[in-house]
Parts: structure tokens; C-alpha cells; sequence
């Protein structure tokens, strides 16, 4: 493979403007994400003080209340967090489903970045592992995208192409 320029974000969060919306349905999974998100926030330079951080009933009114933060023009980019566990009905399916297709559609229709960060697994124990366990927390990595998204889009609209 042949040279290339790559373009990448920096994870610096100083000066951004970000907001967190989390699912209350499962809230023992959704707040460890919350706080590992917060704390990530914090690390890379932005005090977690200053992050709304809005519980909605679930992960599938996730997505209207990013797409109402994303076109206040006060927000650089949404974090979205929840935990759809898999039951014994196709409901899981519904909701994991509409929520992610929710949140794409509102990053593509508003240009902000809308991170999603909703676990999607087939039981409790995988929510865990993925919330603070063995996989790490999917609410820090979600953070830690947000700012990389704004950051490379600042620099793309800056011409740095």
C-alpha cells in the first residue's frame, strides 16, 4: 500500500461544548456509563460541571432529545448512553434498532456528532462487562469519541485537507 495522509482528531476536550443524554431503563448499567463518560470528559480537559447530562425513560427517546441538543447551536456534540438487554421478546430488537438508526439519522441530518454508546446485549452480564468490567466502559470510549468528532470536524472545516 502506498503513502497516505491521514486525518485524525485530538482528544482534547478544552473549550467544547457537549451533552450527554442516558437511558433511565436499566440505570444500574446506564450510570456506570454516565460516570465513566464524565470522568473521561474531565481527563481529556473539560469539567464534567458543565455537562447536561439528561435522563430520558429509555434508549428509544434517546435520539429526539440529541436532535433537540444538536440544533440548539450551543452543543458541539451528544453522548448517548443506555442499555437495551436482550429479553425473550422481539422488543429488544425494536428498540436497539430504532435508537441506533435514531441517532445516525440525527447526526446526518444536523451535522453534529451524536456518539452512540448504547449497549446492545443479550444479557446482564455483558451490559457489566462492558460498563466497567473486562471489556472496559463503553461510556469512556464513547466520550473520548465525541471529542475526537468534533475536533476532526473543526479541522476539516478549517480546510486542513
Amino acid at each position: 500500500m502506498g503513502e497516505y495522509r491521514a486525518h485524525e482528531g485530538e482528544l482534547d476536550a478544552t473549550g467544547m461544548r457537549l451533552a450527554v443524554v442516558a437511558g433511565r431503563f436499566n440505570d444500574h448499567v446506564t450510570e456506570r456509563l454516565v460516570r465513566a463518560a464524565l470522568e473521561t470528559l474531565e481527563r481529556l480537559g473539560l469539567a464534567s460541571a458543565g455537562v447536561p447530562v439528561v435522563w430520558v425513560p429509555g434508549a428509544f427517546e434517546i435520539p429526539l432529545v440529541a436532535k433537540r441538543f444538536a440544533e440548539s447551536g450551543e452543543i458541539d456534540a451528544v453522548i448517548c448512553l443506555g442499555a437495551v438487554i436482550r429479553g425473550g421478546t422481539p422488543h429488544f430488537d425494536y428498540v436497539a434498532g430504532e435508537c441506533a438508526a435514531g441517532v445516525a439519522r440525527t447526526a446526518l441530518d444536523t451535522g453534529i456528532p451524536i456518539i452512540f454508546g448504547v449497549l446492545t446485549t443479550d444479557d446482564l452480564e455483558q451490559a457489566l462487562e462492558r460498563s466497567g468490567g473486562s471489556e472496559g466502559n463503553k461510556g469512556a470510549e464513547a466520550a473520548a469519541s465525541a471529542v475526537e468528532m468534533v475536533e476532526l470536524l473543526r479541522r476539516l472545516g478549517k480546510g486542513a485537507l
